[in-house]
């Protein structure tokens, strides 16, 4: 009995997971191994924390709710309150489902951790919530020309021109690029580079942009697309000859 009582109390490995929450600090630069610069972004990656664990009987699908970034119990509410006690993690501000193809392993009250899930060459694609412009012209939300600006011209210069026709169906057809509210939109940027991962502080610098302003919350994950790393190019064999000294002159 007691050789079973100590098995049940060994907790099981957590399986390895390619997504985390992260909120976005800024921009920054990162020096690689020749010394280059590379303009990068900053994100606080994790730790996550897992609310619930969605099955295919009851849910109909596979995935996890991930929790991120605490906040204090008063300021939870009272429902989500009672999921937080339920699944045994501190409240947080962000609950987001990450679906997966198989859940075996994961239970709640887990916590995931950045340390070990990404290495600086991984390709990983983010989600977010672009920066809101507001109510946009046509100049500024689809990049046009506007009018002339000569002949008197005074109050064309940003006008978007013509809309539709009077012949044939005479009016504007669904799709039209027209002013309108511009940003504040999930995108999605697919395959960026990871340049540099501290595990202790929970950092993750990533190659380029991610959707949002400093502060805003974005999800971090596996790309998609079929090259997962980063391969470095062999060296052909005309730069190999390239570099070779030139013979001494006698």
């Amino acid at each position: 009995m007691a050789e079973e009582a100590q098995q049940t109390a060994i907790p099981r490995p957590t399986p390895k997971l390619k997504a985390i929450l992260a909120k976005k600090i800024g921009m920054t630069q990162v020096f690689d191994d020749r010394g280059l610069a590379h303009g990068a972004t900053e994100l606080a990656a994790g730790p996550c924390h897992v609310a619930a664990v969605k099955t295919k009987d009851n849910d109909g699908y596979t995935a996890l709710t991930l929790g991120f970034d605490g906040i204090d119990e008063k300021s939870a509410g009272k429902p989500l309150s009672g999921m937080f006690k339920k699944s045994g993690i501190p409240p947080v501000s962000l609950l987001k489902e990450v679906r997966l193809s198989g859940i075996e392993g994961w239970q709640p009250g887990q916590t995931v951790q950045l340390d070990g899930m990404f290495a600086p060459g991984d390709y990983i694609d983010v989600c977010g919530v672009s920066k809101g412009k507001g109510f946009a012209g046509g100049v500024k939300r689809w990049g046009f020309h506007g009018g002339p600006k000569t002949h008197g011209q005074s109050d064309r210069h940003r006008a978007p021109g013509s809309l539709a026709a009077r012949r044939s169906l005479g009016r504007v057809m669904p799709g039209k690029k027209m002013a309108g509210h511009m940003g504040a939109r999930n995108i999605v940027v697919q395959k960026l580079e990871v340049l540099k991962v501290d595990g202790v502080n929970n950092r993750l610098f990533i190659k380029g942009a991610v959707p949002g302003a400093p502060g805003n919350y974005v999800l971090v994950k596996e790309t998609v697309k079929r090259r997962k790393h980063r391969i470095e190019a062999a060296p052909s064999l005309k730069a190999s000859k390239k570099r070779k000294a030139a013979p001494a002159k006698k």
